[in-house]
This record gives structure tokens, sequence and C-alpha cells, in this order.
């Protein structure tokens, strides 16, 4: 993906004041470096139409790279171990289904808190690493019950927000979904775009909608869907994502998980070079969030490796890169148990929820 643009002297934040560089900051509001720049966290820019409107994808030469990326590099043996730990700590551990229970989430947070069974952690011999997912990802209803169950840790609470999954509730009652939910504890608000906007190049219309999300969100972190399933082509998802981030998103994640097509290699390449290229015009560092359809272990390595690829080490971390997931955590226990016994478990050794 290219834009023809290159802003990076005329771009303003969204309240009109000159995007500085990054390098002249503190090591503290660093979350990131690109090419030996330090990069602070996203705060969204004004909107450039030129830039979004110059993106062009090359598809074939998308497809070619995501297919290599698996063929070319792979970890074995404790390399393999170490990386799938590290897909534990990046994971929102996740469910959004209409039989959820309190006493489900409870079960959930339960297993964020410690994700591998205490007789592999102490044969692994990591129990100084003190293993835990990413944050716990729930409908409103449980923001609550994730909340209490998980005091006393560093594990986010993740709501799902604005009519998820198909984002078309009225505007104003969007607005007061997420409000509703940070005021009950949600430390992260995964959103859901109009999809409309993208098919009609209305993209004012987008940003502004996601500005207002931003603005909701008060503290919490903005996670930006763009169900890139129901996008058609590479291209709108690389426009999308471009507004998202000018429009000031934390995180720009592919799927609700609830499309027909969700997460892909192709499409997380799209947005993993949209998170660089803004970076580098910018000077800014956004997270991404890959979800929908990862269920194994050897997926989770897969996108870790595309995240150390395009956009280096810094979005290795569960800061900037998360994998929206759940039954891919009964995989990894397995592919963890393997590796100390040479026999594969049955999956009900390891439940979830």
């Amino acid at each position: 993906m290219s834009g023809e643009i290159k802003p990076r002297l005329e771009i303003t934040d969204r309240h009109g004041n000159r995007i500085v560089e990054a390098q002249g900051r503190s090591p503290q509001e660093a979350i990131a470096v690109l090419n030996g720049r330090a990069l602070p966290g996203n705060r969204g820019t004004s909107l450039n139409l030129d830039w979004v409107e110059n993106v062009r994808v090359n598809t074939s030469a998308v497809e070619r790279r995501a297919a290599t990326l698996v063929t070319r590099r792979t970890v074995k043996k404790d390399w393999q171990i170490a990386w799938l730990l590290r897909a534990i700590t990046c994971m929102d551990l996740t469910t959004l289904s209409g039989d959820d229970t309190d006493e489900r989430v409870r079960r959930l947070c339960a297993k964020g808190r410690q994700p591998i069974q205490q007789e592999i952690v102490e044969k692994l011999r990591i129990e100084e690493l003190h293993i835990q997912v990413g944050a716990v990802c729930v409908y409103h209803l449980f923001v609550e019950t994730a909340r209490r169950a998980l005091e006393g840790t560093k594990i986010h609470v993740a709501a799902v927000s604005t009519g998820f999954p198909a984002g078309l509730n009225p505007f104003e009652e969007r607005l007061a979904e997420i409000r509703r939910s940070v005021e009950a504890g949600a430390q992260e608000i995964d959103i859901v775009i109009t999809r409309a906007h993208v098919f009609g190049a209305q993209w004012q219309r987008l940003y502004d909608e996601i500005v207002a999300f931003k603005d909701a969100c008060g503290p919490a972190h903005l996670k930006v869907i763009l169900g890139t399933g129901d996008l058609t082509t590479l291209r709108n998802v690389a426009r999308a994502s471009l507004v998202a981030m000018m429009a000031g998103a934390d995180f720009i994640k592919t799927s609700t998980g609830k499309e027909s097509v969700n997460a892909t290699l192709p499409v997380g390449l799209v947005m993993t070079r949209a998170i660089r290229e803004y970076a580098e015009e910018t000077g800014m560092a956004v997270g991404f969030k890959p979800a929908g359809g990862i269920r194994t272990a050897k997926q989770s390595v897969e996108w870790l490796m595309l995240m150390k690829e395009e956009l280096g080490n810094s979005w290795m971390e569960p800061h900037l890169f998360r994998l929206g997931a759940s039954s891919m955590l009964g995989d990894i226990e397995r592919q963890l148990e393997f590796h100390l016994t040479g026999r594969y478990s049955a999956e009900y050794r390891h439940p979830l929820a």
C-alpha cells in the first residue's frame, strides 16, 4: 500500500495543532520505536483526504507476500514455546455469545488470570514470568462482573460497544453505550464503524463518527473494528484504516468475529502497512488487533511473525498488539504440554469457560 502524498510537515491534530516530531519527546512518552524513531501513542490528526484518496493496493502482491510469510520463517522447540507464551500475553480472551452469563464471565476471567495449568507452568519453569492475558473482552452487561473478577491484576476489561456487531444503532445510543461501559470500569472499548461510510467514500462522516466515539471513551483506549470481511476490497480496508487512525484510534481491529470472513493475513498485511505509513508520516504509534477465526497456536505465531516483520519488536507487546480469540488458548496449552511430554492431550483437558 502506498499513497503519493507525503503530508508530514502539514499534518495537524484534530484540534488544529501542528503535529511535532516524536524524536523530541521524552523516552517516558514513547510506546514504540520504528526505524530508530521513538513514537508516542496516537492522539489523532486532521483528516487528510488527499492521503486517503491516493491510497493504492496491489492485491496480487499483498496475497503473494502474505503467502510467503508463513513459509519463509519457522520457530521450533524452546523458541516456539517462547512465541506461544508471548501470544498468550497479547490475547484478548473473549466471550461474546448470546448465552453469556455472569458465571461464564467469572470463569473466563479466572482463566485469564491463570491461562496455563499450574502443572505445565512448573514443568516449564516459568513461574517468575507470571503469564496472564492482555484483556478480557465482554458485552457491556458483564463489564462490572469482569472488573471485579480481575481486581488486583493488570488485565484490562474490554467492552464491545456501539451496537456490536452491526453498528447500526442510533448514533446517540452508541455514544451512550460507550459512556456507560467506561463508567462501569471498562478500560478499552471496541467500537464498530458504519460500513456504509466506507462504501460511499464518505470519509468526513466516518472521521467525525470515530472522533465522537474517541471523545466518549474518555480515558479508555479506543479499538476501532473495521469489519474487514464486509469492506469488499483491500483498498477500502487501507483507506478505512487511515481514517480511523487520523480520528484518534488507539488500535485498529479487523473484525467483529461475526462476519462470514474475519481476520486474514492479506488484510493484516494491509492494515499493518497502513500503521507503518501512519507512524512514518505522523510520528505516532497505533496498535493492531486481528480477531475472528483465530483458533490455533500455529495461527498465533503467524500473526506474531507478521508484526515482527512489518512493524518490529515494539508491536509484539500487548500495549500495541492483541489477538481476539478464546479457543486458541486451549490449543496453545496443548502445544505446551506436547513440548513437555511428546504427546497431544485431549481438548477437554484444557477447558475455558
